[in-house]
């Protein structure tokens, strides 16, 4: 069975850095947190590579499928590193 989210994390993979060289990198999937308010502004909240979740363009991204298992090896080892991440 194909996903594209988990534990209310969507797998989005960012397909244009531009302009956000230092906070995404190009190719690289990422969490998405839901956000309707930021949808109807045709915007994605995305936790990028300083742990944080910032509003990016959503055409900047795209969703991911994954197997089951993957997606949520993925969201486990996202939410370990940015807890570690946030408590030093």
């Amino acid at each position: 069975m194909m996903i594209d989210h988990f534990d209310g994390k969507w797998l989005v993979v960012c397909v244009d850095n531009r302009g956000n060289e230092e906070s995404l990198e190009r190719w690289k999937i990422y969490q998405s947190l839901p956000d309707e308010e930021a949808e109807k502004h045709q915007e994605i909240r995305v936790i990028d590579e300083e742990g944080e979740d910032y509003l990016y363009p959503a055409d900047c991204f795209s969703p991911v499928f994954l197997i089951d298992a993957v997606a949520k090896s993925l969201v486990t080892q996202y939410s370990t590193h940015r807890n570690a991440t946030m408590s030093n």
